[in-house]
């Protein structure tokens, strides 16, 4: 009985999406950065990626190959599956990992660089970062832990479309069961403010601030100060949707310059202005749930969009629309808020809400507080080029 009526109900929510995907359908991947914006129409991969050689890749040759080595492998866990990346990620395995000279050889062996163009034709776009930031909770209410960090609620339902409509390949449709219908699940300012969560609560910690970071980020670290463990909190779900700025709403109100609008500029800005506190976290609709991770080595990076652990300065979000999830990626930026040069391969690993357009990164910088200080200043403009197997080439010219 409960198999048919979800039938029917997934059958009803098919068909007015279907309907409404005419006008403003969304998209969402399960990212380090939850959101699900408006998808827009888009040019097929092979009409953003131009073709070049390594050569014309300035610092391909300075970039020290084998720090990226390690999150190449990890991709393969994944890639190997595919027929075009199967001989270079088998290959791989047997390639001397202290052997710079063997590693670079085999890149420009069995890869084709793309440099990765805007739809306008523009070679540049934004580089943002992201890390896992710490924070200090507990498993119950009291003293300085007020703040809630909350498992899925049971009545959150979420849809994988692909199943019916290829096409929507990555999309998923969120909501709540009234009845006999089907509404959107509350937007964040209505879940804080009703018992919805009631229940629900994973964590308790300590820090309202730094509670809604980690929703931007998308998974950290809790340190149970009465259990004297920390564990990883990684993201779960999210409500549907999409991540709306609080920098940007900050900016165009006057409030913050551009400049100021990093993740420090705006955490200065609320300590400065505590009443408006839920006031600019409202802005943001969009709501992440996390579940609990046993952290088995501390070493080990959150799981990305792949559903692999993510390697610290060598894994960057992107938009899966597309970059394809696992390929190797050559990043050519500055370090946070300088002009000092930031050229090296990157792995595309994860996906995030903010991240939506060709030449767009997400420079993941690792575990802790100096991590942190980095993402949050990061705000660089780059540029982007998709390594592909050469057998890709070939099986697209059959």
């Amino acid at each position: 009985m409960l198999f048919d009526r979800f039938s029917l109900l997934a059958k009803a929510i098919l068909v007015a999406f279907a309907i409404s995907a005419c006008t403003t359908p969304q998209q969402t991947q399960p990212p380090i950065k939850p959101g699900v914006p408006p998808l827009k129409p888009v040019e097929r991969p092979q009409e953003i990626l131009k073709p070049t050689t390594f050569s014309a890749l300035s610092g391909w040759e300075q970039d020290d190959l084998g720090q990226a080595w390690p999150a190449f492998l990890t991709s393969c866990q994944v890639l190997i599956k595919k027929e075009d990346w199967r001989e270079p990620c088998t290959i791989a395995h047997d390639v001397d990992t202290a052997d710079a000279k063997a590693i670079r050889t085999f890149f420009e062996a069995f890869f084709v660089p793309y440099q990765v163009l805007n739809p306008d034709g523009s070679e540049q776009g934004l580089v943002t970062g992201y890390y896992e930031p710490l924070l200090r909770g507990s498993r119950k209410r009291g003293g300085p832990y007020q703040t809630p960090l909350y498992r899925v609620p049971d009545d959150l339902l979420t849809i994988e479309l692909a199943g019916v409509y290829p096409e929507l390949k990555g999309m998923r449709l969120r909501g709540r069961l009234a009845g006999n219908k089907v509404l959107p699940y509350p937007a964040r300012a209505e879940l804080l403010q009703s018992a919805a969560l009631h229940g629900k609560e994973l964590f308790w910690v300590d820090d309202a601030v730094e509670a809604f970071f980690l929703q931007v980020q998308g998974s950290g670290r809790v340190q149970l100060m009465d259990e004297k463990e920390t564990v990883r909190v990684a993201y779960a779900e999210q409500n549907g949707y999409p991540y709306r700025s609080i920098g940007k709403y900050l900016v165009d109100k006057g409030e913050l310059t551009l400049a100021q609008a990093s993740a420090q500029g705006i955490k200065t800005w609320v300590a400065a202005n505590p009443s408006r506190k839920t006031e600019l976290f409202n802005v943001n609709p969009s709501y992440v749930f996390f579940r609990e991770e046993k952290l088995l080595d501390p070493k080990v990076g959150p799981k990305g969009a792949m559903g692999l652990p993510l390697t610290p300065q060598r894994s960057i979000a992107v938009d899966a629309q597309f970059i394809p999830m696992g390929a190797p990626v050559f990043l050519a930026t500055t370090q946070p808020n300088s002009e000092i040069v930031l050229q090296r391969l990157m792995l595309a690993q994860d996906t995030g809400g903010a991240i939506k357009s060709p030449v767009r990164a997400d420079f993941f910088w690792g575990f802790g507080a100096e991590a942190g200080e980095k993402a949050g200043r990061m705000k660089q403009r780059g540029m982007m080029w998709v390594l592909l197997p050469k057998l890709s080439v070939k099986l697209s010219e059959r």
